[in-house]
């Protein structure tokens, strides 16, 4: 990291976080896109240089990712460890988890509001579509399962969401751009798949709501191992090899 790269963070996203949380996203997506290898030795000194703050933001945005086990802290600064296979997958075994529990607690309860609000939403998905902005696409499919998941108003629920939302949107920013080039085809299927949960949630229906987390995280198991290989690719320059 001896010379600056253009940011695979999008800007607009952060112009009201921190400069340790700005140091923080750009390393996440550094890291987990695989620009950044394992073993890597990350030292303050040159990322106080390259992002242009001093190295108290820098120690911040360190701590984060240490936190988030992609990085292990060192004396003078932090070797990279990065996520397994595994790990990744068990970040969706959690989401599954989280959104299985959400649609219990909505069966109970009035979801009209909360369906105009997802149909909302996936509109803004659909208009990110027709102009080929996989940030903004990234954004609103987010936005869609955080809407879910905060409509129950459970604190330790959005606790888990708030730790591991992170790490998954830089997954879900990097899969999709990769998406739009690769298998734009394929967006039609994920706006029926987000399309079913809205049909599930206003029909309160259990077996909808069984069929739509199904068809959304099958979609997305396969994103996962989609995402993991171009990683691979990326950190072999280009030529997979089998562990």
């Amino acid at each position: 990291m001896t010379e600056s790269r253009e940011f695979l963070y999008p800007e607009k996203w952060l112009s009201k976080v921190s400069a340790g949380d700005r140091v923080a996203y750009e390393l996440r997506m550094r890291i987990i896109s695989g620009i950044i290898q394992d073993g890597t030795i990350l030292s303050e000194n040159k990322l106080s240089a390259e992002f242009a703050v001093s190295r108290s933001p820098i120690r911040e945005a360190l701590k984060t990712l240490a936190s988030e086990k992609i990085i292990r802290l060192e004396r003078m600064g932090a070797v990279v460890i990065g996520l397994t296979e595994k790990e990744y997958a068990e970040i969706y075994d959690v989401r599954i988890l989280i959104e299985t529990f959400v649609f219990e607690r909505l069966v109970r309860t009035d979801t009209s509001d909360l369906v105009k609000e997802l149909s909302k939403i996936l509109e803004m998905m659909k208009v990110a579509i027709k102009y080929s902005d996989a940030d903004e696409f990234s954004y609103q499919d987010v936005l869609f399962h955080e809407t879910i998941i905060r409509s129950i108003s459970h604190s330790y629920i959005l606790m888990i969401w708030d730790n591991l939302k992170p790490v998954m949107e830089s997954m879900i920013l990097l899969s999709m751009r990769s998406r739009f080039i690769e298998k734009y085809d394929d967006f039609a299927r994920i706006i029926n798949n987000h399309q079913l949960y809205i049909d599930a949630i206003q029909t309160k229906d259990r077996e909808l709501m069984i069929k739509s987390l199904h068809q959304n995280f099958d979609d997305v198991q396969e994103k996962v191992e989609d995402f993991w290989m171009s990683q691979k690719m990326l950190s072999n320059g280009g030529e997979i090899t089998n562990d």
